[in-house]
């Protein structure tokens, strides 16, 4: 029978299989959804389909968990936000004194500034291991590449909410990271200075760049949730990745009480962690710098970024030329939205790719060397090195990841006479 098919359809073996998988995860999910839908409105139906009785792998482990306490996150963030923004003044006079006046005159301010600025951090902890999970279980596989994209786009917006985010306090760093950061804008060919000027409103980075960091910080968090809601539908269309790669669907479980419970457990857990840092070692994850009021007329010593955005400082500076660092340090969360279309192999989890996984961890240590790149000074060897990390950055993705999978293809397809 499987013969006559494939003369009849000219369908290699490998398209019947992905074909039979997902309609048999089709049939699974439709026989879950009308099958325990336990109410017909279309709202209630619609919580029920998504939340309750949604048909999730079995197999899942923690690692999935990211993406549910990066939702937490953005929750946490919005909220505290708009608790800060009732007591905030976008004005250069008064920026930091009303920071000031939030942590020592607000009832609980202090409790709410800290949440919302270590809440950054935590959000990118949470948003940099859900990236290197998905590259380790291969949900950037078809059919979801337009959820890994998604995600991609979703990663940019929150990096500019985090550095529109950084400049509002109008302490030292503040002020000359917006000053090098929109300076960069001037490295366009045509039109660039023009861009940077009506980006400060004005010559100088100044009272309408506070008010306008102001805005767009208030605003980018509604278009990351929105955003935020197209990733979720994605991320519904196909389903859930799971551990050992299968889309059957077979073995799906309704999400809850299952994943409900283990993603509880993972949020408490989550927040004694959160919790460490808000209430014993607030200032920990922030430079000392910006406690100092913002100084047009005294540069600080050494400038550097928040952590999470050292990586990509690292690979920035590791470039002489302005212009090609720029690109360079963009393209560097571009090329994350090519190993969708690059990578040709058929296995999704590294589990089982012995050769992909040795460079995966390379990767992981060599995101990591950056990381400690950004802080160093900028001499040898740090510049060396920094420069060494750079080229293993993009390699992996633009040549180790096509490579590999054409290697895996011809490895599981080779046949012993």
């Amino acid at each position: 029978m499987v013969t006559n098919l494939l003369k009849k359809n000219d369908l290699s073996m490998n398209e019947i299989v992905k074909q039979t998988a997902l309609a048999t995860r089709t049939r699974a999910r439709n026989v879950s959804l009308n099958k325990f839908r336990w109410n017909k409105t279309y709202l209630l139906g619609f919580v029920d389909s998504h939340l309750i009785h949604y048909p999730t792998p079995i197999g899942l482990t923690y690692a999935w968990s990211f993406g549910s306490l990066a939702g937490m996150c953005l929750v946490i963030q919005i909220i505290s936000g708009i608790l800060l923004s009732t007591h905030y003044t976008a004005n250069i006079d008064l920026a930091f004194a009303s920071v000031e006046y939030i942590m020592r005159d607000v009832p609980n301010g202090w409790f709410i500034r800290y949440v919302h600025a270590n809440g950054a951090s935590m959000f990118f902890i949470v948003v940099y291991s859900h990236i290197f999970r998905g590259l380790y279980y291969g949900s950037y596989m078809k059919p979801r590449q337009l959820l890994w994209c998604s995600g991609v786009v979703l990663f940019l917006l929150i990096m500019g909410t985090a550095f529109t985010g950084y400049v509002l306090p109008w302490g030292q760093m503040s002020f000359w990271g917006a000053t090098v950061i929109t300076n960069m804008v001037t490295a366009i060919p045509f039109g660039g200075q023009t861009i940077v000027e009506w980006l400060w409103g004005g010559f100088t980075v100044n009272a309408p760049t506070l008010r306008r960091f102001y805005s767009v910080h208030f605003l980018l968090p509604f278009i990351i949730a929105g955003l935020t809601l197209l990733h979720l539908a994605l991320l519904h269309k196909d389903g859930s990745n799971s551990p050992i790669g299968s889309d059957t669907g077979v073995d799906d479980v309704p999400f809850y009480p299952y994943y409900f419970a283990k993603d509880l457990f993972a949020f408490t857990c989550f927040v004694l962690f959160f919790g460490v840092f808000v209430f014993f070692f607030p200032n920990l994850l922030n430079h000392p710098d910006n406690c100092i009021p913002a100084d047009p007329m005294e540069t600080p010593k050494h400038l550097v970024p928040e952590w999470y955005f050292l990586p990509f400082y690292a690979i920035l500076r590791s470039i002489p030329h302005k212009a090609a660092g720029i690109v360079a340090m963009v393209g560097a969360i571009l090329v994350m939205l090519l190993i969708p279309y690059t990578y040709t192999g058929y296995v999704r989890n590294t589990t089982y790719r012995p050769l992909f996984k040795v460079f995966y961890w390379l990767l992981v240590a060599d995101f990591i060397t950056l990381m400690w790149v950004g802080q160093a000074p900028i001499t040898d060897p740090f510049i060396a090195l920094g420069q060494l990390a750079s080229v293993y950055y993009f390699s992996f993705f633009l040549f180790l990841v096509p490579l590999i999978g054409i290697i895996e293809t011809k490895l599981v397809n080779y046949k012993l006479n």
